[in-house]
């Protein structure tokens, strides 16, 4: 039996939306670190997981990557994708 292809959609609190797809995979959430250089720009860096516990398990690493690279700041966060047309 074929799985069906389908689109996931993820809604951040700051109304970005991010449309992963079409894909098979049981992907259920989406992370993202938004990190504020020391120049005053900004890097994203995203990443979708299969469950919720795997998505919390990205916030270590940024607070590492932190440090390594001299972020000033940075934003972790996670929203449940959603099945869309």
């Amino acid at each position: 039996m074929k799985k069906k292809r389908r689109y996931l959609t993820a809604t951040m609190p700051d109304g970005y939306v991010k449309t992963i797809g079409p894909t098979t995979d049981t992907f259920t959430h989406y992370w993202r670190i938004v990190a504020e250089l020391p120049n005053g720009k900004t890097e994203v860096f995203w990443g979708h997981t299969r469950s919720l516990p795997e998505a919390r398990r990205k916030r270590a690493p940024a607070d590492d990557a932190a440090r390594v690279r001299g972020w000033k700041s940075f934003t972790f966060e996670i929203a449940e994708l959603t099945e869309s047309t």
